[in-house]
This record gives structure tokens, sequence and C-alpha cells, in this order.
């Protein structure tokens, strides 16, 4: 298992997770450089089956061809209808994080037990629409909480303030309950909506668009 290094951004601590979803995908190793070079933490890879959001990515495969590529922790992220028939090709692929959507799993605590069993670090997302109470069973077990702060399936969408109060309320939750995962917010993050981001308590942040277009700077 890669360990990671939290680094100092804008004054604030915070893990950077470039979304490869907006990258180049004729030059990805390139790609991964550019992460490097840029400051990124993490590689943040979204994984679309065209069913559980409207728009098709890349497998095991490719995850395991990029993984020679880069000494950065791969954080995939499972936007799949059925998370259960993908952990073990992307824990062989070299993920360190696999995170499933609650609202895709009736088996959670399986699944987690699955990741870690695997040898990766289990995480749990969940879409602007479901409440963080559906979380609650599960928050003992999980090492990454990620809020969606636009609905999935796209990249370049504009961040849902609302879905911020979710990341406060985790925190909070966290602390009283003495929980040890931390908070990825994915979605709409660009240089004016990261200090809100932050501010609420975000320990992860995913870009894309704005990360790989340059309107994000570190």
């Amino acid at each position: 298992m890669r360990e990671f290094v939290t680094i100092v951004h804008m004054n604030a601590d915070f893990l950077l997770a470039p979304s490869i979803l907006s990258a180049d995908f004729s030059e990805l190793g390139a790609s991964l450089e550019l992460i490097r070079k840029k400051g990124g933490d993490w590689v943040h890879i979204d994984v679309m089956d065209g069913h559980f959001v409207p728009n098709l990515t890349l497998g095991a495969p490719i995850v395991k061809a990029l993984r020679p590529k880069s000494v950065l922790p791969f954080d995939v992220h499972l936007m799949v209808s059925n998370p259960g028939d993908h952990i073990e090709a992307f824990a062989d692929a070299g993920a360190d994080y696999i995170t499933f959507h609650i609202e895709a799993a009736i088996h959670a605590n399986r699944l987690i037990s699955r990741i870690r069993e695997c040898g990766a670090k289990p995480g749990i997302s969940i879409v602007p629409s479901t409440p963080v109470s559906v979380l609650r069973e599960v928050l003992p077990l999980v090492d990454l909480v990620l809020v969606m702060t636009v609905n999935p399936g796209f990249g370049g969408q504009s961040l849902i303030p609302s879905c911020l109060e979710k990341v406060r309320e985790l925190k909070k939750m966290k602390q009283e309950c003495d929980f040890s995962y931390i908070v990825s917010v994915d979605g709409g993050v660009n240089s004016r909506t990261l200090p809100a981001v932050l501010d609420a308590g975000t320990d992860v942040v995913v870009s894309g668009s704005a990360f790989f277009s340059g309107e994000l700077e570190i």
C-alpha cells in the first residue's frame, strides 16, 4: 500500500486529487506526470458504466497500465450499478482507495470488507439527493467518505452549494464519534468555489475540468 503525504496548498492543509476524467485520454501517461508536477497528491479515477450514470469511461486494464507511470495513490471512484463485480479487478490493477456508492449497494458492509481484504482502503459515496444519515451504519468502517457536489456522470458542472452542509455534518460526526474517515468533495471545484469547499472542512479536493484547464491554480 502506497502512503500519501499531506502538502500545503493556499495556506490550507488538504489533499488535491485531480480527476483524469477531464484529462486527454490519448495522453493519460503525460497527464499523470502533469498531476505530479502541478502538486497533485492523488490521482482520482472515475469509473462509469453507462448505467448508474449516463456515461462510459475506463476499466481496470487501463488503471493497471497506468499504475507503473505514477507514484501517487490511485483513488478509484466506482460509479457503477454493481460495484461488487469490480472490486477485485481494480484492487489487482493497483487502486489504493476504492469508493462505491451507497445508492448502488445493498450489502455495503460486505463490500467494505472485501475492499479491505483486497488490500485497498474502502470509501463510500453519496449523490446530492442522498442524506448523510443513510451512511450512519457504515461510517465506522470506511476510510473515506466522498460527497458528490454535482450529479455524477459528466465533468464541468456547477457545484451545488447545499451539498457542503453534508461535509460539515460528516466532520461533526467524525469528531463526536471518534471515527477515522477523511472527507472528499467531488464536483464543480474551481478557484471560485474552492474557499467554500475548504471552509466546510474538506480533506480531499477532487478537481477535473478546472485543474486540467489551468483555471484552478495551487
